[in-house]
């Protein structure tokens, strides 16, 4: 870690649980001596004395127009976060509130990177194979794409896993209906003759694998998978639901009977470390990549731990030059 970190801008009117599960997660940085800088309300920090504040009289609502309100509501404790980051005064950024508005304020106050024609959500989903998760980018930033973006993508995302989960070589494969090369629509066939040409692999230090299913995203098959934003979101949200509704299925056997409840006893030491795993908190939110400077999203219903996960995560790429890295490969 430097000498002096930056502080990380927090928005701590972003989330279901705002402002008290933000406040608790950016005090609980602070035992990592990580410091952090909340950009909210006077009454929604009023108390807060042991951590820098910055009070602001607007606030972007989840139902809000993204760009509208960000050019609208210059007050509001999203711009005033980004702007942080763009004058120096902040390393990264983080909100669990309004994802467009956070990635609006990201892209029109901190602006993008040289070169790069659209900024990408990269967001991790845990294996339960291999030691590192695998990164899905665009998230949903971008629901219609062209091919070009998404050798972007892929440029980003292997900066991203080499950077964050230090995977040397990163696989990177392309979201589609089938592995063969002339499977999918498209946007998918196109993007396949692009990636799997070209020395974008050799700038990138990366190894582009072909085509991979929905059934591979957990599979650790690959260490990055590209797709455009509207398939990327549905796919993520669906692993979501998919997860939330085996482990409400579970509780539920769980407590079905006397028995039942005698061997959740048992099976619970075996099961907690793949709860962990699985645990989104434990990853803390997804990073928008592209952008002049490093932009965290999290779930809107982040709890205090997740946004301490996410201000770690910030620390850390921010310390390892994360977003100079992306320039480098992007523009070599």
């Amino acid at each position: 870690m430097a000498e002096k970190s930056l502080p990380i801008a927090v928005d701590a009117m972003g989330g279901d649980y705002a402002p008290e599960q933000i406040i608790e997660g950016a005090r609980l940085a602070l035992e990592f001596d990580i410091p952090v800088v909340l950009f909210g309300t006077e009454e929604a920090l009023a108390g807060v004395v042991d951590l820098e504040t910055v009070f602001v009289s607007q606030v972007i609502g989840m139902d809000e127009d993204p760009g509208q309100a960000v050019r609208r509501k210059k007050d509001s404790s999203l711009v005033r976060a980004a702007e942080y980051v763009r004058d120096g005064h902040a390393s990264a950024m983080i909100s669990a509130g309004n994802t467009g508005a956070t990635m609006a304020s990201a892209l029109l106050r901190m602006g993008r990177l040289k070169g790069v024609s659209r900024p990408a959500i990269a967001t991790p989903i845990p294996t339960l194979e291999g030691d590192h998760p695998v990164i899905l980018l665009d998230s949903g930033a971008n629901a219609e794409c062209q091919a070009e973006w998404l050798l972007q993508f892929a440029e980003m995302g292997a900066v991203y896993a080499r950077d964050r989960f230090n995977v040397q070589k990163p696989k990177i494969g392309l979201l589609s209906i089938g592995e063969e090369a002339g499977k999918g629509n498209s946007l998918v066939k196109e993007s396949f003759e692009i990636l799997n040409s070209g020395n974008w692999e050799a700038r990138s230090q990366a190894e582009f694998i072909g085509n991979v299913e929905g059934r591979d995203l957990m599979s650790g098959v690959a260490d990055v998978v590209v797709t455009d934003g509207f398939t990327g979101n549905v796919a993520l949200k669906t692993l979501e639901g998919t997860a939330k509704a085996i482990v409400s299925a579970l509780l539920s056997a769980f407590e079905s009977s006397e028995e039942a409840r005698k061997g959740s006893e048992l099976l619970a030491p075996s099961l907690l470390p793949l709860y962990q795993k699985l645990d989104p908190d434990s990853v803390g939110g997804a990073v928008l990549l592209g952008v002049k400077g490093i932009a965290m999203v999290s779930h809107g219903s982040s709890s205090a731990n997740a946004i301490l996960n996410a201000i770690k995560t910030a620390n850390e790429l921010f310390q390892d030059n994360h977003v100079e890295n992306l320039q480098s490969v992007l523009l070599p």
